[in-house]
């Protein structure tokens, strides 16, 4: 039976940073990401809200800033090496995050099956965040459901990887599950825990689970 690898992105495929941190930093809005984020961490924000201070945020966004902030995040090594020995073998990964789709969805050019992200307008924006597009920690297992679905696999066959509490309820879900450079929460619910700047370290860890 093929199975489908979960990957989140910010803080997991990314190290010690998120999307909307990058983004952001391409714009000169470091402070303004930072305390937002610090917000969003503390339950004082949900993720519409948040959504909706980081599309005003990003008043002056261009396709160039997003390229930039894609092309010089600090991505964990061997993410595409990975990809191609999931792929070779013949079974399915997919990335889903909380962060904006116009980000995510550049991970399908790096082999991933499927790459959902919140849905935010297209880049520049003249159009406003629908707060019914916005993903939180439950979204994620709903999509994983419909890409066990799409793919023809279930929950059984689904392995986890995630760094925070926004991965807790997918964690929950599946079976197997890998804590990427994470709090120690999800690493208390994790199957494996690992820490280091290789996602092929951190494969190698599921690899011959079944």
């Amino acid at each position: 039976m093929a199975r489908l690898h979960l990957f989140d992105l910010d803080g997991t495929l990314l190290h010690g940073t998120a999307a909307p941190v990058e983004i952001s930093r391409q714009l000169g809005l470091d402070a303004e990401i930072a305390e937002l984020e610090r917000e969003f961490v503390a339950g004082h924000l949900g993720s519409p809200e948040y959504a909706e201070r980081v599309h005003a945020l990003w008043a002056e966004l261009t396709e160039a800033h997003v390229t930039a902030a894609f092309e010089g995040a600090p991505w964990l090594d061997g993410i595409q090496e990975t990809w191609a020995e999931i792929r070779d073998g013949g079974d399915y990964c997919a990335v889903i995050s909380l962060s904006p789709s116009f980000f995510v969805e550049r991970l399908a050019g790096w082999g991933a099956h499927a790459a959902h992200g919140s849905l935010f307008p297209a880049v520049p924006f003249t159009e406003p965040v629908n707060p019914t597009g916005i993903l939180n920690a439950a979204a994620k297992v709903k999509i994983a459901d419909r890409l066990c679905e799409e793919f023809g696999v279930g929950r059984s066959d689904c392995v986890a990887y995630g760094d925070s509490l926004s991965d807790l309820e997918l964690f929950g879900a599946v079976p197997l599950s890998v804590a990427v450079n994470a709090d120690q929460r999800l690493v208390s619910l994790a199957t494996h825990s690992y820490v280091g700047r290789d996602l092929r370290k951190a494969y190698e860890l599921v690899r011959h689970d079944r």
